[in-house]
C-alpha cells in the first residue's frame, strides 16, 4: 500500500462518507476551486498541520485521512509548491471514501 495523508475537519469527512467522495482540497478550498486535493507523506504532516491550523492547531475536530493510493482512480502527482522545493502528493480528482483505509485523530503520534 502506498500511503497518503490528508488533514481535514471531522464534519467534512463525515459529509463525504454520506456522499461517497471527498472533494475538499485544503482548508477552505474545494477540489473544483484548486484542481486537486492536497496530501502529505507521514513526515510532511506536522508542518502542514501547523501551516493550515496553527501551532499547536487550535482545534480538536481535526482528523487525518489515511489513503491507500493504490485504490484511487484519479492520478496522483508529486509536485513542489515552488521550483526546487519539497514535493507533496496531489490527487487530481475526487477521493472515493473506500480509498480511505483509516482515520486518525489529530494531534496524533505524528507530531
Amino acid at each position: 500500500m502506498t500511503e497518503l495523508l490528508h488533514i481535514t475537519e471531522r464534519s467534512l469527512w463525515e459529509a463525504a462518507r454520506e456522499h461517497g467522495t471527498y472533494e475538499m482540497s485544503t482548508r477552505g478550498r474545494t477540489l473544483s476551486e484548486q484542481g486537486f486535493i492536497h496530501c502529505s507523506l507521514r513526515h510532511q504532516l506536522p508542518p502542514v498541520a501547523r501551516a493550515l491550523y496553527g501551532d499547536p492547531p487550535d482545534r480538536d475536530d481535526l482528523v487525518v485521512l489515511v489513503i491507500d493510493a493504490d485504490r484511487l482512480t484519479a492520478p496522483v502527482r508529486h509536485e513542489a509548491v515552488e521550483p526546487g522545493g519539497e514535493e507533496f502528493p496531489h490527487i487530481y480528482g475526487p477521493l472515493p471514501v473506500d480509498a480511505v483505509v483509516g482515520v486518525e485523530d489529530w494531534p496524533s503520534g505524528t507530531s
